[in-house]
């Protein structure tokens, strides 16, 4: 019996991936690119592919391969997928094209043989810069938080938090403590949207700052300059260049490093040759 119950689990186990797909896979994009969500499989005559959307599971389009029929469902959801889905008509692979903060969340893929599912992130990069004493209001184009969001904010390094709100325990955090106590009495967070301001900027404020909420990423690289150390017009002009250059070569990485994750998370091909435009 003892040999015979690990066994027993290994096969439940086998069963349950049988049923449920491969787990959920992570896929990231930036805003306004194209993003393919791929299928493993060939579809077969007689195959009804679904691909859903949210944890509501709305159908937003599907391929019926015994009545030769395709169909996107352009009135859901506000219709935000209205003439942005491609579906490859070989495998079912699902492409957005024109990607915003909206198209961010949970997709499912349904199929005869296949079940699978995708976490899509959507990132947005913003650059900003404010004066020295200067107030610093970080939006995030939110208009109302729901109920069970969790926002984080973080600098420089994704890993040290600043400031978060947890709504589901109505909680608001700022870590005073953290980076020697550089944004001490400093940070204040919007309960609605979870915008982060920052008051009395200092130059030791210019960074990288990133916001995850859900499945949305925000990246605002903040630039505070102090004119008074500036001798004139001219050196204010090239300071100002400078910062604007070291903000594109901070953009290039971060969008270098999401794709390549992107592509790391990416397990099958996409088959061009085969996708129609619905």
């Amino acid at each position: 019996m003892k040999m015979f119950l690990p066994v027993l689990l290994c096969l439940c186990f086998w069963r349950l991936d049988g049923v449920f797909g491969d787990g959920v896979w992570p896929v990231s994009v930036m805003e306004g690119d194209s993003v393919s969500l791929n299928s493993d499989t060939e579809i077969k005559d007689d195959d009804v592919i679904q691909w859903k959307f949210g944890y509501s599971i709305t159908l937003i389009a599907e391929i019926d391969k015994r009545a030769d029929r395709i169909t996107v469902y352009d009135d859901v959801l506000d219709g935000r997928f209205r003439d942005r889905l491609k579906l490859d008509k070989q495998t079912g692979s699902l492409t957005i094209t024109h990607t915003t903060m909206k198209h961010a969340g949970y997709y499912k893929l349904l199929t005869n043989s296949e079940r699978k599912s995708f976490d899509l992130t959507v990132s947005v990069v913003k650059g900003i810069s404010v004066e020295k004493g200067d107030v610093v209001s970080l939006h995030n184009d939110l208009t109302e938080m729901k109920e069970d969001d969790r926002i984080q904010w973080s600098f420089e390094d994704e890993d040290t938090l600043i400031a978060e709100i947890n709504k589901r325990a109505d909680r608001i955090t700022v870590y005073d403590d953290v980076l020697d106590g550089r944004f001490r009495d400093r940070l204040k967070l919007d309960n609605q949207t979870g915008s982060l301001t920052i008051t009395n900027a200092t130059t030791t404020d210019s960074g990288v700052y990133e916001l995850d909420i859900n499945y949305m990423k925000m990246i605002f690289t903040l630039t505070v300059y102090d004119s008074a150390q500036c001798c004139g017009p001219t050196e204010t002009v090239i300071r100002l260049v400078l910062s604007a250059l070291v903000g594109v070569a901070t953009v290039i990485i971060l969008v270098y490093d999401i794709r390549s994750r992107r592509a790391e998370g990416d397990q099958a091909h996409i088959h061009t040759s085969g996708s129609i435009e619905i």
